[in-house]
């Protein structure tokens, strides 16, 4: 083996370490990406499946809600018509 040839291999061998701690790297990102994703589905603080459900949901019980204060409205007014009339 000539010295120039040993220099070669070196630096072949050096090349090929920067690959591996690159891929590895990389494999480490992924890993914990997937990980984290895991740990956070399983704590149930993962996002609802269906946010268009809830959205609609959402504006059903504030339709309600409307529906309900106008009702509220319309006693209140009915009580105050009937209600008799005291004078100061």
């Amino acid at each position: 083996m000539s010295r120039a040839s040993l220099q070669t291999d070196v630096a072949n061998a050096l090349e090929r370490n920067i690959r591996l701690t690159a891929r590895v790297r990389q494999l480490e990102k992924r890993l914990s990406e997937e990980l984290g994703m895991t740990v956070w589905t399983k704590s149930g603080l993962d996002a609802p499946a269906d946010l268009d459900q809830l959205q609609r949901r959402i504006t059903e019980l504030e339709q309600q809600l409307i529906d309900r204060q106008k009702q509220l409205e319309e006693r209140s007014e009915g009580l105050t018509r009937h209600a008799p009339q005291t004078v100061t």
